[in-house]
């Protein structure tokens, strides 16, 4: 296919982005805008279709030796509230369920449809949690973050530690998942070819753990795969072995569905890149094997990941001290009343770090404006007469600030 070709096709890819957004996975629209809004990314994210179509289609091209891919995961868990933070048994568990989905070890491949048993695979990947940071120091692959942020959206904000979110850690040699509270969607990836710095995939919190599948149709996406149907009306998703289908499938059908003249077989509907429930989803097919694969050869988006040392033997056995949870959850004024200084605790938002307070008195005068500069920022009201006053102050995010005060 020629490169504009594939631009066009990538561009629209925006047909479904509102049906896959209602749906939970929203990586469709995610691709679209990047495409859309950065013209070297659309080239970037070009050129690894086209050298996965290369490798697909020429015996000469390198391929993979035989063997298992080993992935490094590092799970970033942004949490707003405590009961937020995952456990260990939790990202075990989601990660177990993942393997044994591209390795075909799930008990649930005996709903396979017999017509599809021949095309189903072992994608012969594995994800495991990171043992070694980037330094090469000892980890768990699971970083705990508080955040000021109470739901994150499709911005990419979670993936920046100066949005509130947390860094990735080099996507050239780790898999990066982001799980936190999300609004309205499950989770979305980034595609191959993607900013390194925005690389990985999101998950919502509630999308997360023993027996969610979310994770594992977006790391299909994260290798390269479109949803089955193309992200077009009967469209191309590059794969031969999957039939063409009319669009995405909701519940759990129990008889076969023929769309796009796809009979007797009818559409891939237990298939993970469709949107069945998770209880329907059971397989990948040799011609997603080997697309997914694809991304790991030489030269290919996802090849340094195979030299990775991640998954190694630590050289420093001294992880990164955890960051503290903040005292506060919300805006702390202390003491009230006051006779000299009012501390106002911020220790729970850097955000509002750089902000004015305004403070008036009971009929709506000013009586004084302060910048904020530290965490638990201190006013001197030594000179205020005694009486009641207020604070004011608003956010970029739009987040208000009001306390009152009594002066003695």
């Amino acid at each position: 296919m020629k490169a504009g070709r594939i631009l066009i096709l990538i561009i629209g890819l925006l047909s479904f982005s509102r049906v896959t957004a209602q749906l939970g996975c929203v990586t469709t629209e995610h691709t679209r805008l990047q495409v859309i809004n950065d013209p070297l990314q659309a080239n970037a994210i070009q050129q690894a279709e086209t050298f996965i179509r290369q490798v697909l289609a020429s015996p000469n091209t390198a391929r993979l030796e035989n063997g298992i891919i080993r992935i490094p995961v590092v799970i970033h868990n942004l949490y707003h509230t405590t009961d937020q933070k995952i456990t260990d048994e939790q990202a075990v568990a989601q990660l177990e369920l993942l393997n044994k989905a591209f390795r075909r070890q799930n008990a649930d491949t005996v709903k396979t449809p017999a017509v599809f048993k021949s095309v189903a695979a072992d994608c012969e990947i594995e994800f495991h949690l990171a043992t070694s940071d980037p330094l090469r120091r000892a980890t768990t692959g699971i970083i705990r973050k508080y955040t000021p942020v109470s739901t994150w959206i499709m911005d990419d904000k979670m993936k920046s530690s100066a949005a509130m979110g947390a860094d990735p850690w080099d996507s050239r040699l780790y898999l990066n998942i982001w799980v936190c509270p999300m609004e309205k969607f499950a989770g979305y990836s980034s595609m191959p070819g993607s900013d390194a710095k925005l690389d990985g995939i999101v998950i919502g919190l509630s999308a997360f753990g023993a027996g969610q599948k979310t994770l594992i149709h977006e790391a299909g996406h994260w290798m390269g795969l479109k949803h089955i149907w193309g992200d077009e009306y009967c469209g191309d998703d590059g794969v031969e072995d999957t039939p063409k289908q009319a669009s995405y499938t909701v519940g759990c059908p129990t008889t076969t569905r023929v769309t796009c003249g796809n009979g007797p077989l009818g559409d891939m509907y237990n298939n993970y890149m469709d949107f069945t429930n998770d209880g329907c989803m059971n397989l990948f097919t040799k011609g997603q094997k080997a697309r997914m694969q694809a991304v790991f050869a030489p030269g290919a988006a996802r090849n340094s990941l195979l030299s990775s040392a991640g998954l190694d033997k630590p050289l420093i056995y001294e992880s990164p001290l955890p960051e503290e949870d903040p005292r506060w959850l919300q805006v702390k004024m202390y003491p009230n009343p006051v006779t000299t200084t009012l501390y106002i605790d911020f220790s729970y938002d850097v955000r509002w770090l750089g902000k004015t307070i305004f403070i008036s008195n009971l009929v709506g005068q000013s009586v004084n404006n302060v910048t904020i500069s530290a965490k638990i920022q201190a006013i001197d009201v030594t000179n205020f007469k005694p009486g009641i006053y207020f604070l004011a102050a608003k956010n970029d995010q739009g987040v208000s600030m009001k306390l009152k005060f009594i002066k003695l």
